[in-house]
């Protein structure tokens, strides 16, 4: 029968917990806490249990797949891209200090797309080259998920600029 990547859960719960640096890329879910207090790392996962993001303070996480509860509970600085295929996302998101938007601008629209591609490339998944394949269908069902003061004038930008230009200069 073989195994099935799709909702299986492939790393633990914490994981990255408190990372400054680097690159992870998981084809399969993670735990409970995935990211939380991430201080710079960047990863792509296929799925999330609660408190996703929890504390971030930088860094960079791609979810293509469902989230659990308060997610972004505390998140200070970073950001995140998360897949809503099922139209709830919202509803599992900690607002009080998050703010919510689409991913339109082409800055956000490269890092998001260069994120997935680099899962693709290294980890073959098929939930990836999905969504790359029909990237019209799937871009407008992700939400970029940044702290509230950093959505505003200039904030995401210097953000998501800061994370492109470092993804530009690293290989995995």
């Amino acid at each position: 029968a073989g195994f099935r990547v799709k909702g299986a859960v492939l790393v633990g719960n914490t994981v990255i917990y408190g990372a400054t640096g680097g690159h992870l890329f998981v084809a399969g879910s993670a735990g409970e806490r995935f990211g939380v207090r991430n201080s710079g790392a960047r990863a792509v996962v296929e799925g999330v249990g609660d408190h996703g993001c929890e504390y971030m303070t930088d860094g960079v996480i791609v979810i293509l797949g469902s989230a659990g509860r308060n997610f972004g509970a505390g998140m200070s600085d970073g950001v995140a891209f998360v897949l809503d295929e099922e139209g709830d996302f919202r509803t599992h998101v900690n607002q009080e200090l998050v703010g919510l938007e689409q991913v339109t601008t082409p800055d956000s629209i490269e890092l998001l797309e260069a994120m997935i591609r680099r899962h693709h490339e290294l980890t073959d998944s098929r939930r990836a080259k999905r969504i790359l394949d029909d990237w019209r269908l799937y871009l407008p069902r992700f939400w970029k998920v940044m702290p509230k003061f950093a959505l505003t004038e200039e904030g995401p930008m210097t953000v998501v600029r800061r994370h492109l230009e470092g993804l530009r200069a690293t290989t995995v």
